[in-house]
């Protein structure tokens, strides 16, 4: 009894188009690709989903070409397709960068810089930092972490690995994502803005009406105390919006929007 084995090739190289864009894809997704996630539980999770999507979307991958050129060509199209779309992807958790950012600026702790550990040391506003952790922590609870595997597998419906790369529409795409995010960071800060404006004109009043008075020394403190407290009540709502803001833009990326 014989067992053939000329299928192996062929099967070699489907998993290894699966793999390549797969493989990008994790490397810069949310929730998949923070940098706080070794790059080797990465590459084994990369691993592990292209075996699963194997069999799922094998249909849809074009057949083993008949040159080594064609099949590396093919091969660098897909890691494109990943690269591409990972990183618009990867645009969507920046509206906790910028609702950190101005929050911390309004209540005092815009100077306090520490390293985002999801973005692999980059230093940036610690209630930043929080936000992003916490909205991490969110998608893991409440999962939409499956959202992202599924839009991994609808981006061979959407795009095809047959069709050449679109530079115009994804700088688009990305160009729309990035505006969401950037909008959705002021709109998670707005209560800090309006509190900033109403605290720092309190203190300008209360300047003018005693100017003995040290506002500085009273300020400091007061604003960070009463901004945290803001902070505590809001960060239901604010995690709310973000996981609206979150839920929306994957299903953007997987063509449902």
């Amino acid at each position: 009894m014989t067992i053939a084995i000329d299928w192996l090739p062929e099967a070699a190289y489907l998993y290894l188009m699966v793999f390549a864009r797969v493989g990008a894809l994790i490397m810069l997704v949310p929730v998949f690709g923070e940098g706080f996630l070794n790059t080797r539980v990465r590459l084994g999770i990369a691993l592990a989903l292209a075996l699963v999507l194997y069999p799922i979307v094998t249909p849809e991958l074009p057949a083993q070409p008949g040159g080594m050129m064609a099949a590396i060509g093919l091969l660098l199209h897909e890691m494109a397709v990943g690269l591409i779309l990972g990183a618009i992807a990867r645009l969507i958790g920046s509206a906790t960068q910028v609702a950190g950012s101005i929050i911390a600026y309004q209540i005092g702790l815009g100077f306090a810089q520490i390293a985002d550990p999801s973005q692999s040391g980059v230093q940036g506003a610690i209630v930043g930092n929080f936000l992003g952790l916490l909205g991490l922590v969110m998608v893991l609870a409440t999962d939409l972490h499956h959202l992202v595997i599924a839009a991994i597998y609808d981006s061979y419906m959407v795009y095809p690995p047959q069709t050449p790369l679109m530079f115009a529409d994804a700088f688009e795409l990305a160009w729309q994502v990035a505006a969401q995010s950037f909008v959705v960071g002021v709109q998670l800060a707005a209560p800090f803005i309006i509190y900033g404006l109403i605290f720092n004109l309190g203190l300008g009043i209360l300047s003018k009406l005693m100017p003995q008075l040290q506002v500085f020394f009273i300020a400091m403190p007061a604003s960070i105390s009463l901004g945290m407290i803001l902070l505590a009540l809001l960060v239901a709502s604010i995690s709310a919006w973000y996981l609206n803001h979150f839920s929306t833009e994957i299903r953007i990326l997987m063509g449902q929007g």
